[in-house]
């Protein structure tokens, strides 16, 4: 697929930049990148799968960061880096601590700015969206306006957040009940979603062979952010995708198991022109990419609109 994107610009990285985070047992680390030049830089916060932390994620963010945006990536405590203990008391809560890191940042963003050199006086905060991967994106989801479900059907807390313009959901995990597993649902309460709220603008990204071993359902289970949400959604289906989406958590990952260089190109294409649609920064990238998309004689996917 051919597109006309921004020329590439050099990018600068620092990390960590350290939140004060009371109540959560340890400071919040985060890793900020940035476009060396240029200013009313948009702002992405970026939340990890299970496991990963601040350092992942190189394919995409290197993509938007060299491409005008800001991305902003915490470590959770579900971190590999972290190593926190089974038995650990926040272990059952970290979805909520999750959840409470992106709050963090948002509040913190001027002490962000001002912790990185050079980047003072260059943010727009008024266009701020999330993203994540599988568990970081049910993490996004909640800031969107997804709310977790009680064992009686109940929806819990409103956690959304006014100041995110915009989601990138990424193989985020779709409804709970009788679409999880035995294992799935006896450890992992807070995946029982109702995306009824969830009225933020967002792109969900499925792969088409995204099995998961967390649901009894198949690949479509990925897609009910988008067919169960209200509003203005898109939905990108990847052709022979995996929970990966071709090897989008770094460079050099033992998990990957669907490894396409060009799928991962084309993800970065693709959420950086939606952004930028949805974002109002122009009004031409997401128009010009899905109609390349569709012209393309063998497309890696396929895009559908609400």
């Amino acid at each position: 697929m051919k597109m006309n994107v921004s020329t590439s610009t050099p990018v600068i990285s620092v990390k960590p930049v350290v939140l004060s985070a009371l109540g959560r047992g340890e400071d919040l680390q985060v890793r900020v990148s940035a476009p060396a030049t240029g200013s009313q830089l948009p702002i992405i916060i970026f939340s990890h799968g299970f496991g990963n932390s601040l350092d992942g994620y190189g394919p995409l963010v290197d993509y938007w960061t060299a491409h005008g945006f800001v991305v902003i990536q915490p470590t959770h405590l579900d971190s590999r880096t972290l190593n926190l203990p089974l038995d650990d008391p926040r272990t059952p809560l970290i979805w909520l601590f999750r959840v409470e890191d992106l709050k963090l940042i948002l509040d913190k963003l001027d002490f962000i700015e001002a912790s990185v050199p050079g980047l003072s006086g260059r943010l727009d905060q008024s266009r701020i969206a999330a993203a994540g991967h599988s568990w970081g994106g049910q993490t996004v989801s909640m800031l969107l306006g997804a709310r977790v479900l009680d064992a009686y059907g109940e929806q819990g807390e409103d956690m959304s957040d006014s100041r995110i313009k915009a989601g990138v959901l990424l193989a985020t995990p779709g409804l709970g009940g009788a679409d999880l597993t035995p294992f799935a649902a006896e450890h992992f309460s807070f995946m029982n979603p109702s995306f009824s709220d969830m009225r933020t603008p967002t792109l969900v990204v499925a792969g088409d062979h995204d099995q998961s071993l967390l649901s009894t359902r198949g690949p479509d289970w990925f897609t009910d952010p988008y067919f169960l949400s209200p509003g203005s959604k898109s939905l990108l289906t990847l052709f022979g995708a995996e929970h990966s989406l071709g090897g989008i958590a770094g460079y050099n990952i033992a998990e990957t198991t669907d490894e396409n260089p060009e799928r991962v190109a084309l993800l970065g294409q693709l959420t950086w022109s939606y952004l930028r649609d949805v974002l109002n920064l122009d009004d031409f990238s997401w128009l010009e990419a899905q109609k390349a998309l569709k012209e393309d004689a063998n497309p890696l996917g396929r895009i559908e609109s609400k």
